[in-house]
């Protein structure tokens, strides 16, 4: 199936509509539609040439910056040794860190479990006190009580 865009550059009712309208509301606007209905067939080709200049520059680019600030080779063997061996240190570091901060996150899941269990052993208790001594006639015993100081629960 062969389909043709309303808006295409060339001389349509459509667009010979459009570059009137466009004079009459604001000229440059006329002015855009003419110069797209006349040379509007030329901007693929400028288009995929602009594309293709910018994508070489910002590669030229992306290159010099990791030349200057990445982990490229200086030329300098004392230093690019010594960077080296700072980057792995700071690699030993970073993992020594995730370890610790992954510890904590277990210690504080414990801690959170261990309080849930005391606050719900808490709960039962009071619930089975409750049901032994018999129910108020207002089912006030009946009602879960809250944490003994809700500040301390963090969630």
């Amino acid at each position: 199936m062969h389909t043709h865009a309303l808006i295409r550059p060339a001389w349509t009712p459509a667009t010979i509509a459009l570059m009137v309208i466009g004079f009459m509301v604001f000229w440059p606007l006329g002015l855009a539609m003419l110069a797209y209905i006349l040379w509007g067939d030329r901007l693929d080709g400028f288009k995929r040439d602009v594309n293709a200049r910018t994508d070489g520059f910002f590669a030229s680019c992306r290159g010099r910056h990791r030349h200057h600030h990445g982990h490229g080779r200086t030329g300098n063997l004392a230093f690019d040794e010594w960077r080296e061996k700072e980057l792995e240190r700071l690699a030993e570091e970073r993992r020594k860190l995730d370890e610790a901060r992954s510890e904590f996150d277990a210690y504080a899941r414990e801690l959170r479990r261990a309080k849930d269990q005391q606050e719900f052993d808490r709960f039962m208790a009071d619930r089975a006190r409750a049901k032994s001594e018999g129910s108020s006639p207002s089912g006030e015993n009946d009602k879960p009580r809250g944490p003994s100081n809700p500040g301390l629960l963090d969630g």
